[in-house]
């Protein structure tokens, strides 16, 4: 954080995401293969991986885009949220996969090097129906791959946050870039129309996800100016170590319920504006679930020797209601009081 850069560790959390994101994705490629080969024998090995590879990177990448706004639309998804880089990383892992392979067969057997074929193979740029989408799929795998290694806090540091955010919002451009490729490819070879259909669907519910996502947001932003202390929820809508996320006077108050208190902090991380109500109390700390900064509950300050600060806000309960002044603590960052729940 503040302080130095630390080596990435595997908790029991990350250990139980990354097995079972490795276990789903080899029983996606066995099966893939597994009936592809039943259903087209013909087919030879190296076009059933080049298949079950790139559906598995194409897949991952809608789930990557469909996390964020599910999670703001239903918490339930919120553990998908935690560790996101790590699909991040699988994603480019398959699609670097597919790529090999389709590189091997397709452009390493003439006299040109394979990556100046897949550029000056096919030309023909004014023609959709022969458009040389190969090259396509190549740009997004740049993409993705400079996500996939910049995602360490050392870079966010080196390239600035502003600059980190740009090139990790790449992530559209890389899926567009990929729907192209296998509209203009597998799409112009293949006759069933059930390809063209699921590839439309993918996109449909992203679209429709994104805008569900989006207009919810900018409802809870459109609230009256408040002062004093304002209802906000009842107590049994805030789940144990996690929070609920209110706008009042146009800022983001994430309110957390944990150990019998409750505690009212900016939902604005000091690292990169992650949303820390989508965050949970870990270790005693509101934990933000885009890089694991973290802060104490009661004063919006990170544990020493760590230095960031978030704001925070008086809270009360009565009768089971919840009330949170809109106006933030001082810099002191000391609540009043912490009310029992």
């Amino acid at each position: 954080m503040s302080l130095r850069y630390r080596a990435i560790s595997w908790n029991p959390q990350k250990r139980r995401y990354d097995a079972v994101m490795a276990a789903s994705s080899g029983l996606y490629l066995a099966l893939f293969v597994g009936v592809s080969a039943f259903t087209n024998p013909n087919a030879t090995i190296e076009t059933l991986l080049i298949r079950a590879f790139g559906t598995a990177a194409l897949l991952l990448l809608h789930v990557i885009l469909l996390i964020g706004p599910l999670c703001r639309l239903q918490p339930r998804f919120l553990p998908l949220l935690y560790n996101r880089r790590h699909l991040g990383v699988t994603t480019f892992v398959m699609g670097l996969a597919h790529g090999g392979f389709a590189l091997f067969q397709f452009h390493a057997l003439g006299d040109t090097n394979p990556l100046v074929s897949l550029l000056i193979s096919n030309r023909r740029f004014d023609s959709l129906a022969n458009f040389p989408f190969q090259p396509l799929g190549f740009i997004a795998l740049v993409i993705l791959f400079l996500m996939a290694a910049t995602s360490h806090d050392f870079w966010l540091k080196q390239l600035s946050p502003v600059m980190w955010k740009r090139l990790h919002m790449l992530v559209y451009a890389a899926y567009a870039l990929l729907i192209a490729h296998v509209a203009l490819g597998v799409l112009q070879a293949e006759t069933n129309p059930l390809l063209a259909g699921v590839l439309a669907a993918g996109m449909i519910v992203v679209l429709t996800v994104h805008l569900l996502a989006a207009q919810r947001e900018h409802a809870m932003d459109k609230q009256p100016f408040e002062t004093g202390f304002v209802a906000v929820c009842a107590l049994g809508e805030i789940p144990e170590k996690r929070a609920r996320v209110i706008s009042l006077n146009g800022e983001r108050i994430a309110v957390f319920k944990h150990d019998g208190k409750l505690s009212a902090l900016s939902n604005v991380c000091q690292h990169q504006n992650g949303p820390l109500g989508e965050g949970r109390i870990v270790d005693g700390c509101v934990t933000c679930p885009w890089h694991g900064y973290q802060y104490l509950p009661e004063t919006g300050v990170s544990p020493p020797p760590f230095k960031e600060r978030v704001a925070t806000y008086r809270v009360k309960l009565i009768d089971g209601v919840v009330y949170v002044n809109p106006e933030p603590v001082g810099q002191d960052g000391i609540l009043s009081y912490t009310p029992s729940v």
